[in-house]
């Protein structure tokens, strides 16, 4: 059981899929625009040619035959132009960039959770805007799945500008139907949904369990990268005295003694082994892991991603 503190908490409400024309409230539109202006900014200005070199596309795709020249690979050459012609020539290819992005945001009520400035759902929406823009700006589709213990929304990969507006929208309005966390539930549906591989961000904070085979199989089958949203009060407690916590999920309480070093020390430690247990089972399935914090900034993490990415190919 993972705990954290919380002064307040919102209740689920129940929403029906709306579709990108509905009313919204003037506050909740403005923060939309931002973000949606924002992210615009940060793909041009930060990360032009990043995200092209760091996502390959789905293959070679043959685009015509010329002359041999010296230096040419001799694997490329086209045997039957070149005995037709009498004049050795080579077949050219260019790489298909178009690529499907899936966003899969866990909006369950750990997401709910934030001591610095935001909650770790603030930082998803916007850490989803920057990488929707950032494939909608090189002509590539994106989708989004919201989900709790349950898959709660889909939004199908579009692209347009347009379209990324309505994956924000969906992200910082939807109202999770339930509390938990399955992220074996979401990736099983993914799994359905998705039958050509895509590049696909998973943004959690993966406080759950249960969900290991899902997520192999997934990454068998996608480019799959986990986005782990933490906040430094899950890391490591204030000296505060006697502080409740609450599972965010669940409801539980319990009563800490945080004017006891050793408490401090194990809350630390089991903070410590579980991301480390995490870490190792992402790097054994060969799934990519960003490790973004709610007291730093959630660019730089994507930014030394994508170029690490850009260095592996």
């Amino acid at each position: 059981m993972v705990w954290t503190w919380f002064s307040a908490r919102r209740k689920p409400q129940v929403l029906q899929d709306r579709p990108t024309s509905s009313a919204l409230q003037p506050e909740l539109l403005r923060r939309i625009k931002a973000i949606h202006l924002r992210a615009g900014h940060v793909v041009d200005d930060l990360l032009a040619g990043e995200y092209v070199s760091a996502f390959k596309g789905r293959g070679m795709e043959f685009e015509e035959v010329r002359e041999y020249v010296a230096g040419d690979d001799i694997r490329t050459i086209d045997w039957n132009v070149t005995a037709r012609t009498g004049l050795p020539h080579v077949k050219q290819y260019r790489e298909e960039r178009e690529l499907t992005m899936l966003l899969m945001v866990d909006v369950s009520h750990s997401g709910q959770f934030g001591t610095v400035k935001e909650e770790k759902l603030d930082v998803a929406a916007r850490l989803a805007a920057v990488l929707a823009y950032s494939a909608i700006s090189n002509n590539d589709k994106v989708g989004l799945i919201v989900f709790s213990d349950q898959v709660e929304l889909y939004v199908p990969p579009k692209k347009g500008k347009g379209h990324v507006f309505r994956v924000i929208k969906e992200v910082l309005q939807h109202r999770p139907r339930k509390q938990r966390t399955d992220l074996g539930v979401a990736l099983g549906f993914l799994n359905r949904v998705t039958r050509r591989k895509a590049v696909v961000f998973l943004l959690s904070d993966f406080q759950t369990e249960g969900y290991e085979t899902a997520l192999r199989v997934a990454a068998s089958k996608h480019d799959l990268i986990a986005v782990q949203l933490r906040d430094p009060r899950e890391l490591e407690l204030p000296a505060l005295g006697l502080l409740e916590l609450e599972d965010a999920e669940t409801g539980e309480a319990v009563t800490v003694d945080t004017g006891d070093r050793e408490v401090l020390r194990r809350y630390r430690e089991l903070a410590k082994k579980d991301q480390l247990g995490l870490t190792t089972f992402l790097r054994s399935v060969g799934v990519d892991h960003i490790d973004v914090r709610t007291d730093r900034s959630e660019l730089d993490p994507v930014i030394r991603f994508f170029r690490m990415r850009e260095r592996r190919r």
